[in-house]
């Protein structure tokens, strides 16, 4: 009979069956959690070129919010929808690390929409 061993873990592709082993980097990663939609991260390294956006400001979905240079290239970050803008974490000339907090949002208010519209 086989020596079972604990360091093996199964996996199945295509209804074949195989044993790999973990690697420590692998099971040291850290878990993946669904983002939080009122938060905006930095997806790579880079520099803050321009913030265009203030603090309580509501801000349209599109509208830019700040522009972001990594690996020569100018990154616009865009507002995914629409919502006020609770604070901003960086600014211009900042050099930031993958997955920074750069700007956190908070639901727009009805009375917010109607004062930047006039």
């Amino acid at each position: 009979m086989a020596k079972k061993n604990k360091d093996l873990v199964d996996f199945a592709v295509t209804a074949r069956k195989y044993k790999t082993k973990l690697t420590a980097k692998y099971k040291q990663r850290k878990p993946w959690v669904d983002p939080n939609p009122y938060e905006v991260q930095s997806l790579i390294p880079g520099t803050i070129i321009e913030v265009s956006v203030k603090e309580g400001e509501v801000v349209q979905e599109g509208e830019p919010l700040l522009v972001l240079e990594a690996m020569k290239m100018m990154n616009h970050i865009q507002m995914p929808f629409t919502a006020k803008i609770k604070k901003i974490n960086v600014n211009v000339g900042d050099k930031i690390p993958k997955d920074m907090l750069m700007i956190e949002l908070e639901a727009a208010d009805d009375d917010d929409d109607e004062k930047n519209v006039n």
